[in-house]
């Protein structure tokens, strides 16, 4: 095949490059020189990520691949485990291409099986499962020549979320920010920073790792519910409402432990790509 199809997407405005491959078959392992130059905003297509789109029971990738299997990729071309935003987006597709019906659909994912619903406003809701709380204390990020202390959030990935008076003290986030003790994230880290707006109303930047500061991270909105619940002392149920860069979010942290996180998720453009301008491919 010397083309291949893409389509493009955001939730929130974290952007992603949607590869359709039903059977595994179109890009075989993906190689990462091929996600690193479709993510490119200058020469490629432009986007934090890739989603490709693999039928669960065609995938190798988990033992349970749900219904359909979300194959993300950094825009460094790194493996991530989960996306809060690019399901939204992999389902927004999935229904527009009449691929799933209105019901709730068992997507696989590198951190498991998430379900997503289709909401009638047009919103998606996603099950993020439960957070995972390690014991580790003292962490400290630093970014902009200041420091801060930091909650170790696992949402299928790791987050570090910092509590800030203001969010431009971080300063430019394209920069990975630092950490402290060196070996508390030893595959890297998205590290959130955070600012109560009012009672379980919160504002938050973020440094994606793999693909730097992004316009929004669902994870990280998740990871700094989680954070920000735990500090007010908040019961379960609790929802909060977490602004990013790009829009909003909704995030409730249920009384089983599971995390809904709800918000928008847009198609935008679509198109042919011909294998011949893959650089070197």
């Amino acid at each position: 095949m010397s083309t291949f199809p893409w389509l493009k997407g955001h939730g929130t405005e974290n952007d992603f490059v949607i590869l359709p491959d039903p059977d595994g078959s179109v890009h075989g392992a993906l190689d990462a020189s091929v996600v690193r130059f479709l993510c490119d905003r200058h020469a490629g297509l432009g986007a934090d990520g890739v989603l490709r789109v693999i039928q669960g029971d065609k995938q190798s990738y988990v033992e349970d691949g749900g219904d359909w299997f979300m194959d993300y990729r950094n825009a460094d071309g790194s493996i991530a485990e989960m996306c809060g935003n690019g399901i939204r987006v992999f389902v927004k597709y999935l229904a527009e291409a009449g691929l799933i019906d209105g019901k709730p659909v068992r997507i696989g994912t590198r951190a498991g099986v998430k379900e997503v619903a289709q909401n009638d406003d047009g919103t998606l809701t996603a099950d993020m499962g439960e957070p995972k709380l390690p014991d580790a204390a003292g962490i400290v990020v630093d970014a902009n020549g200041h420091q801060w202390t930091a909650v170790h959030v696992d949402m299928g990935n790791p987050h570090a979320v910092a509590f800030v008076d203001d969010l431009n003290e971080p300063g430019n986030l394209c920069d990975q920010p630092t950490w402290s003790p060196a070996d508390a994230f030893p595959h890297g880290v998205n590290v959130e920073f955070v600012v109560r707006r009012g009672p379980r109303d919160v504002q938050m930047r973020v440094h994606e790792r793999g693909a730097g500061e992004t316009r929004s991270c669902g994870t990280g909105t998740c990871a700094v519910t989680v954070a920000a619940a735990r500090q007010a002392r908040d019961e379960r149920p609790v929802t909060y409402r977490v602004g990013v860069p790009g829009g909003e979010v909704s995030v409730t942290w249920r009384a089983d432990n599971h995390l809904e996180l709800t918000g928008p998720a847009v198609l935008h453009a679509r198109g042919e790509f011909d294998r011949a301008w893959l650089p070197g491919i």
